[in-house]
């Protein structure tokens, strides 16, 4: 299988380097609903601009609209991917459940991937986007390769091989969101897990003000070979927030290991690379790492390639013994110390002024260092120069010519899929000297600062012609500049489709429900009026589902979701699982009214909003779905209760499984309630969630309780606030 290498770009500078190094494909984000929006991204004038460059040179161009939608935003989406469609984008990859199937529906002929943020992580997830017409999954980065091998769906792969992590399963974090009002899910991370915190067992401190949460950077290079054997279509870089420098080089660098992994000198090329960025790197869940080898406690930052170690200390300099080559304007870090500088100044032993060492050297301090470090450069000004200068991509095509006597000059240029041929005037008998094929061969592969280059060139000429050069030169730019435009021409077949909304009207009568963790909360809610309860524990569920309004909430980022379906259920993750009595969790993040249309057309009974809506927008949710449908939504709301911030795959904290006695605390002293239930680990907010003022809303949803260590009179004082 020929693997695609994906390559993110922020901006053209970044696009021309990515191009040029050898990415088969880029993704970008436009101003509005990209997952990186403190990025520079694309206004529509420069996606058009990139869309055209990278056909030139045979590359394909994604568009990232993967953001939660809300409804005052859905017509602006909505314009914005016909926008893109009419200009020929290869692909737009999406989070948005009802965006997607909205579109799968409005534009037929649109090529959609389905994000990593919409948590591909389970043979139903892929399962129900291939269904759904979707080409391609990109995988959560929690999957191993052995796992994404084994999903037998005919859908294109698309997993990560280099970049920052997350640690938490994309698209189900809301730390962010929760603590600071900016939204992962809306492309505004402000990047919480790379903060400190502390892990206290009830009043215990496990670990003091340490990076807990804080992954190393992807990196897959040391396995590649499993890669490339692998059913995955599609290689993808993370790194549209990072330097024109950098994506030139990892392209470069990932581009040599798909073309010659034998003889790539990866240790040479790896150290280059941790000049540039190195947060120390993994092969991540993709290779099995273990804990130990995914996270990074100490720092959370550019820690860049140790390169020797401070020897002597003194106020004015500092003495460095280097086992690698230092020069002139790079940059330096004192790892315990955590400062650093530019060295502006590289001094030999004797004191002289030197442009660079790869001994003993000296250098001022002037961050007033005090003791002895291991250094480390985090700048190489060499490298960074050579890579602003970026190579040449040629095109390969064939050249043929034929410069018959009496009949008209042709020069046809060809690049495997286009063919271009035009004609010029009668060629005429040379009076005096011919002008040989050797010669027009010469001139007709001028081919200069074109994107092209010969690979064969035939010229069929009579010995007896005379061709003016002139005449083939302006017969060349002709048909060089004819292929350009093919090649750049937007071929898009843009089909739209009326949709037609059906729903059939059922009814709904709105009360409350609650989430509980232990059987004494359950025995509680048992004697309460609650309209539904749902249990984390498929055991306590068998033990009380006679009840009736027992719900089992199935655990999230399930590899196999379907075989852990009861009678009664709530999901949180996306698939077409069918069953009578399904609820969907606040997890599926829905935002529009077309998440719930088309999870209602799936079979779920009722749907919980998103917790990141606000009031007013919950308000508008029911009044626009009413309006669009003719019907009143089935829903619920969380009213009460902590939010699950993260969810991470594994035991990446040491605790002992279903003990609700963990807190991680941050520089704030909030303290964020943490478990392990065997599969995973979640994180809850620092504060219960509290929806005020819902006389209107809790007329026309179900307001859900979620009740984690309160206790018989506390649950009883909460339930008497919303009844």
């Amino acid at each position: 299988m020929k693997k695609e290498l994906l390559v993110p770009v922020g901006n053209m500078d970044s696009l021309y380097q990515a191009v040029m190094n050898g990415a088969d494909a880029v993704y970008l984000g436009g101003k509005r609903f990209g997952a990186r929006k403190f990025a520079l991204n694309f206004s529509n004038d420069e996606i058009v601009d990139a869309i055209r460059f990278c056909h030139l040179y045979g590359v394909k161009l994604y568009v990232t609209m993967n953001t939660l939608v809300k409804d005052d935003e859905v017509s602006s989406f909505l314009e914005q991917v016909l926008f893109l469609h009419k200009n020929g984008v290869d692909a737009i990859i999406m989070q948005d459940f009802g965006m997607i199937s909205l579109i799968r529906q409005m534009y037929p002929n649109l090529e959609l991937h389905a994000s990593t943020q919409a948590n591909n992580s389970s043979y139903d997830t892929v399962k129900m986007f291939y269904d759904m017409g979707v080409k391609r999954v990109v995988f959560s980065r929690e999957l191993s390769i052995d796992e994404i091998n084994n999903i037998n769906v005919p859908i294109e792969k698309e997993v990560f091989i280099h970049g920052a992590l997350c640690i938490s399963y994309s698209g189900c974090c809301l730390m962010s969101s929760m603590i600071g009002g900016r939204s992962g899910n809306r492309g505004e991370c402000a990047g919480s897990c790379r903060l400190p915190y502390s892990l206290k067992h009830f009043n215990e401190i496990i670990s003091k003000d340490k990076y807990l949460l804080s992954t190393r950077e992807l990196n897959t290079s040391s396995y590649f070979k499993e890669l490339m054997d692998s059913n995955i279509f599609s290689f993808k870089i993370e790194g549209r927030m990072k330097s024109p420098e950098y994506v030139g080089f990892i392209t470069k660098f990932y581009r040599n290991l798909i073309d010659n992994y034998s003889s790539v000198n990866l240790e040479e090329e790896t150290n280059k690379l941790r000049t540039i960025y190195n947060r120390e790197f993994t092969s991540g869940h993709l290779f099995h790492c273990d804990i130990n080898d995914l996270m990074n406690i100490t720092s959370p930052n550019h820690i860049g390639l140790p390169i020797g170690r401070v020897i002597e200390v003194t106020p004015k300099k500092i003495k460095i013994k280097l086992n690698r080559e230092l020069h002139q304007q790079d940059g330096i870090r004192f790892m315990k110390s955590g400062k650093g500088f530019i060295v502006n100044y590289l001094y030999d032993e004797k004191g002289n002024l030197v442009s660079f060492s790869n001994n003993i050297c000296y250098v001022d301090n002037r961050i007033g260092l005090l003791e002895c470090d291991v250094v480390s450069k985090t700048l190489d000004f060499n490298l960074m120069n050579c890579l602003k200068n970026l190579p040449k991509r040629k095109i390969l095509v064939t050249l043929r010519v034929i410069a018959v006597v009496g009949e008209r000059l042709s020069i046809e240029i060809c690049d495997g899929v286009h063919i271009v041929r035009q004609f010029g005037g009668i060629v005429e008998e040379a009076s005096r000297i011919p002008t040989t094929e050797e010669r027009i061969k010469m001139q007709v592969e001028k081919l200069g600062e074109t994107p092209f280059v010969s690979r064969d060139t035939v010229v069929i000429s009579s010995d007896n012609a005379f061709v003016s050069i002139k005449e083939i030169n302006a017969l060349r730019r002709s048909v060089v500049n004819a292929l350009i435009d093919k090649r750049v021409k937007c071929n898009s077949d843009v089909v739209i489709n009326k949709v037609d909304f059906a729903l059939k009207g059922t009814d709904f009568q709105p009360g409350i429900s609650c989430l509980v963790y232990t059987e004494e909360q359950l025995n509680v809610c048992l004697g309460l009026d609650f309209k539904r309860i749902y249990v984390h524990n498929l055991s306590l569920y068998n033990k009380y589902k006679s009840f009736g309004n027992v719900y089992y909430r199935i655990p999230r980022c399930l590899y196999h979701i379907s075989p852990l379906a009861v009678d009664n259920n709530l999901l949180g993750d996306y698939t077409s699982l069918c069953n009578s009595n399904l609820m969907g969790d606040y997890s599926l993040n829905v935002t529009n009214i077309y998440s719930a249309y088309y999870l209602y057309k799936m079979g779920f009974d009722v749907v919980t909003l998103s917790v990141e809506l606000t009031q007013m927008e919950i308000v508008n949710f029911i009044n626009h779905f009413t309006q669009k449908f003719g019907s009143s939504p089935r829903i619920e709301v969380l009213g009460y209760g902590r939010c699950e911030n993260m969810v991470i795959k594994g035991n990446i904290l040491n605790l002992d499984a279903f003990d609700y006695n963990y807190n991680l605390v941050d520089l704030r002293k909030r303290c964020f309630p943490v478990y392990y239930d065997s599969i995973n680990t979640y994180i809850l907010n620092y504060e219960n969630f509290n929806l005020d003022n819902i006389e209107f809303i809790r007329k026309y949803a179900d307001i859900r309780l979620q009740f984690y260590n309160e206790e018989g009179d506390s649950i009883l004082k909460v339930v008497n606030k919303y009844q």
